[in-house]
């Protein structure tokens, strides 16, 4: 059974329709690419799991439970860690104080930083006591990555985490993503334009366009030259 089953799912701004009939799948122990240019949906898709934008049809299932009716908070509780497109790590904040803004999602006797996010990624360790203002890019990917594996998720939401970064912090990334993957207890979405770095890790894919998947399947029947053209500008 899938860890995150998204159904046929509409979801509308106004009267703008923004997803049209939009169906994934994500796994324990799998990596699931969602792939598309800028403005097809796929940020929309996210505001829909992540209960930041309700949908007007289609169903969401997280653990085979139904999850249209809650709020944000209640599927962090449940187990769902997002990282946003742009980390909106708290800049005033220390490293430690951001990675401990997971724990609102915990209750009190799980209220610690785990030593895999330092285990990940030593630099954290290294500037746990530095603003988060002060950190460079790639180090702030790693502590939005390392802030949402503090709250345990069974499934983890990767939104555009190549975007902005240095070559040497994405190849680190790539890493660390498929450590959790291998572990086998968490799912992985992976928001994605860098079809080189998804293709690598994924274990299945979907592209969107127009608010739709237009392709999808499993990485072994993948036809890269069919994707990289949706994903052409």
């Amino acid at each position: 059974m899938a860890q995150l089953d998204v159904s046929a799912i509409d979801l509308y701004y106004g009267a703008a329709q923004a997803l049209r009939g939009v169906s994934v799948t994500s796994e324990l122990g799998k990596v699931t690419a969602v792939l598309g240019r800028n403005g097809v949906g796929k940020t929309s898709l996210l505001r829909a799991i992540t209960g930041q934008q309700p949908v007007s049809s289609g169903d969401i299932k997280f653990g085979g439970m139904s999850i249209n009716a809650l709020p944000s908070f209640e599927r962090a509780r449940l187990g769902i860690g997002f990282v946003p497109q742009g980390r909106e790590i708290f800049p005033l904040l220390t490293v430690r104080e951001n990675l401990e803004t997971g724990f609102a999602a915990l209750p009190r006797g799980q209220r610690t930083v785990p030593d895999l996010v330092f285990d990940l990624f030593p630099v954290l360790a290294d500037m746990e006591s530095r603003r988060g203002g002060d950190l460079s890019g790639g180090q702030q990917q790693q502590l939005a990555i390392g802030r949402a594996l503090v709250m345990r998720p069974k499934l983890l939401i990767l939104d555009e985490p190549t975007e902005g970064i240095q070559p040497s912090v994405i190849k680190d990334i790539g890493r660390a993503i498929a450590f959790l993957r291998d572990r086998g207890d968490m799912a992985i979405l992976l928001v994605e334009q860098y079809f080189d770095f998804a293709r690598e890790l994924c274990d299945s894919y979907a592209v969107m366009d127009r608010g739709q998947v237009v392709l999808s399947g499993g990485k072994a029947d993948m036809k890269p030259e069919e994707v990289r053209k949706l994903l052409a500008v």
